[in-house]
């Protein structure tokens, strides 16, 4: 008689992922939140990220046809670029979680047709697998409350070969306002670690002229 055979023992489900700066998110998510207000906070010639909007556009390197996803879209001013950037074979995602700015993203979409506007999770972009080029994330990284889960999903949607680019605030300690260093949890060479914890591969650090106080990389996937 042939020996029974060793019962296979499934591993434990890992631990459920902590979440990180729960109330973070809490002003986006108001039902009441002033869209016009945040646009012109958002986009002020002051704001480093809106004014060297051309110059980041431009270094991303956005081709025609290629599908690309803005995550922490906001109101919308680099997902329009990326837009005009991908053409009418490309496609573009505004992935949001304010209810608010959705409904703005909405209304402005019907002006782009290769636009699709995507309600986000607090643990997923909620975008299908292999479906963009590019996921682009500007001054939202700090706001993942599960930072790892996420990353996952975006690793996910990401075609091989595909591109991740970062851009957040520095965080160092003496120099940073005080503003950033109670709202950012971590600084570059923390979020650096997590991504590339998360199995992104460190591409380049992209440099922005009128960038002083925010960061721009990029990180890849394998093919």
């Amino acid at each position: 008689m042939p020996p029974a055979a060793t019962p296979v023992i499934s591993a434990p489900d890992a631990a459920p992922e902590q979440p990180i700066q729960t109330t973070i998110n809490d002003r986006f998510l108001d039902p009441n939140l002033d869209v016009e207000r945040w646009k012109k906070n958002f986009e002020g010639e002051s704001r480093e990220v809106y004014a060297a909007r051309e110059e980041v556009v431009a270094a991303l390197d956005i081709k025609p046809g290629q599908s690309v996803a803005d995550i922490g879209a906001g109101t919308g001013f680099y997902l329009w670029k990326f837009s005009e950037s991908v053409g009418p074979s490309g496609r573009v995602y505004g992935v949001e979680i304010s209810p608010r700015f959705l409904d703005r993203l909405r209304i402005d979409a019907k002006k782009y047709s290769n636009s699709i506007i995507v309600t986000g999770a607090e643990r997923s972009i909620e975008l299908p697998p292999d479906s963009v080029d590019l996921v682009f994330i500007c001054d939202t990284y700090h706001h993942f409350e599960y930072p790892q889960t996420m990353l996952a999903s975006i690793r996910r949607a990401l075609r091989p070969g595909g591109s991740l680019v970062i851009i957040d605030f520095h965080r160092i300690e003496g120099k940073s306002s005080d503003w950033t260093l109670r709202h950012v949890r971590g600084g570059e060479s923390v979020f650096q670690s997590e991504i590339e914890a998360a199995g992104f591969e460190f591409g380049e650090r992209l440099d922005i002229s009128g960038f002083t106080d925010n960061y721009m990389i990029r990180f890849r996937v394998g093919e």
